[in-house]
């Protein structure tokens, strides 16, 4: 057996090592009934969080296959490795193992929350990179959810969309809203197909969500600027609003997504009688027990 062949046999033992100390709970996904038949996560499993197909994997893991440093990167990710197992893997592989560039996580532009606060009786989010929630005011979660009971690092669209129910429950078209907002995740991808968190969130949602699978698996796209929202709210009924984008010329990957409703529509009464609804329980904790 050459040097080279030795390596690669002994990078598949070594992921089959590291993906067997894990379990599903540790990396986000929902438990199995009953028991399973390997130790750790599945070889499929450690595919779909990596962002890879479960085929290159499985020559990876029987010394049949060569990584990219971007494949690499992502199961170091996946497989929680600290600094020297990461080198130790590169190692193995033939590759460089100098670190990935570290993104900066983004925080609202100030500008962008003062317009925000000053949004009395409009809806208003403020969306980041791969759909993340960066900001919020009162009526938006009013109108959607209460952003503020998700932890930061779960807070992003796509993925209420797909695994909120109250969210999803607020869309009588869901399938469109959520096939829609999977094709402009798919833009953000196509603009940095580095992103650790964005092939995080794309596999965590691959397992969890048979839907996103499959229409993932498409590959369709979409740029939106504006458009229209029909939503069946639980307090006011149906709301037919209008949505656009204003994006921040300090940080374009930052965007306030504002929904207004046609003035003397139902739609717009209820959006006010919403607002109402939101002042009067911020002034009274009470007034809505």
């Amino acid at each position: 057996m050459s040097s080279s062949d030795a390596h690669h046999s002994e990078l598949g033992a070594f992921l089959k090592a590291r993906r067997g100390e894990l379990t599903p709970a540790e990396v986000g996904l929902p438990g199995s009934a009953g028991r399973r038949r390997v130790k750790g996560l599945r070889r499929e499993e450690v595919a779909l969080l990596a962002s890879i197909s479960p085929d290159y994997y499985t020559r990876l893991e029987q010394g049949r296959r060569q990584a990219s440093e971007p494949v690499l990167d992502a199961l170091a990710r996946v497989l929680r490795l600290d600094d020297g197992e990461r080198a130790y893997m590169f190692e193995l592989s033939g590759r460089d193992a100098a670190r990935p560039r570290r993104r900066i996580p983004q925080k609202v532009q100030p500008q962008l929350r003062r317009l925000l606060d000053d949004l009395s009786t409009t809806p208003g989010v403020v969306l980041g990179r791969r759909t993340d929630i960066l900001a919020w005011n009162p009526l938006a979660a009013a109108l959607f959810t209460d952003f503020a009971r998700i932890p930061e690092a779960r807070r992003n669209f796509v993925r209420l969309v797909f695994r909120e129910p109250a969210v999803r429950a607020l869309y009588p078209d869901w399938e469109w809203v959520a096939q829609t907002s999977l094709a402009q995740l798919r833009m953000e991808a196509a603009r940095d197909p580095d992103d650790p968190r964005l092939a995080a969130l794309v596999g965590e949602l691959s397992l969890q969500d048979p839907d996103f699978r499959r229409w993932w698996g498409a590959h369709r796209v979409a740029v939106q600027g504006s458009g229209t929202k029909v939503l069946h709210h639980p307090v006011v009924g149906r709301l037919t609003l209008d949505w656009s984008f204003l994006t921040c010329a300090d940080d374009p990957d930052q965007q306030l997504i504002t929904l207004t409703a046609e003035p003397g529509t139902a739609s717009h009464d209820r959006l006010r009688i919403l607002a109402s609804w939101t002042a009067r329980s911020a002034d009274d904790p009470a007034a809505d027990r």
